[in-house]
């Protein structure tokens, strides 16, 4: 009887190791690449992957790291002090430098950090392939109406606190091209031609890399602007894109 045991027990040790090391040949066969992976840190400049968002969304705990992320990647930024009520506590936040190709925005905008670090990602590898793929040039402008505002969700008197509460979040309005053309979310999303598939085209590509986003295909409340925020809703946290 105990030689039954052992030998069942040996046989699955045996069969442990087995898995074990193929699991280990077949990493260093096929690779993947370290935004594919959880433990490694987020670099700005890599192709997005399949973990990059949650990377993206877990700088918000971390402030320092999230700052040194953003300058690794040559943002030039200045902190913003904390400041603010408990509801609307702004702690992780930074006020993105005017005239930077990297992230043309306008105006000028302080935003959480992570949101910063998502955008960046997105006028990288979604906004400005897709203008240069079906508009034919490049965005020179991202408009947008604000990241901050001291509110709860639509506006109301009770109920949960926006992501804007805390600047988590920002509305783009609109993207202004580099041949004077402007691409504007209320005028263009709904038309079927170029510009209305540009918008289409930067919306889905910004799923993966913010924690929610929000277009007029949501609700009329989005009709002129597409929402982006990276709330925080742990680390196997559910994402909304619609």
């Amino acid at each position: 009887m105990a030689v039954s045991i052992a030998l069942r027990w040996v046989r699955r040790i045996v069969v442990l190791a087995f898995c074990a090391a193929t699991a280990l040949v077949l990493f260093a066969v096929f690779r993947p690449p370290p935004q594919d992976l959880p433990w490694t840190p987020l670099r700005l400049d890599q192709p997005a992957g399949l973990f990059t968002g949650r990377k993206t969304v877990a700088l918000g705990r971390d402030a320092t790291a999230c700052r040194a992320v953003l300058k690794d990647a040559g943002l030039r930024f200045t902190a913003v002090t904390p400041r603010g009520p408990e509801a609307c506590r702004v702690g992780n936040s930074v006020r993105i430098a005017p005239r930077q190709e990297m992230l043309t925005l306008a105006p000028v905008v302080a935003t959480a950090c992570p949101v910063a670090a998502g955008l960046l990602i997105w006028q990288a590898q979604v906004v400005q392939p897709a203008a240069q793929g079906l508009l034919g040039t490049t965005v020179a402008r991202i408009e947008h109406f604000g990241s901050y505002a001291c509110r709860r969700m639509y506006g109301r008197s009770e109920g949960n606190w926006s992501e804007h509460s805390t600047g988590n979040a920002i509305d783009i309005s609109a993207f202004v091209l580099a041949d004077g053309r402007r691409v504007s979310v209320l005028r263009d999303w709904s038309k079927g031609d170029a510009p209305g598939r540009f918008l289409h085209a930067v919306r889905d590509g910004g799923c993966p890399l913010f924690a929610t986003v929000l277009s007029p295909d949501y609700n009329a409340a989005h009709r002129d602007h597409l929402h982006l925020d990276q709330a925080d809703r742990g680390d196997m946290g559910w994402r909304a894109c619609r």
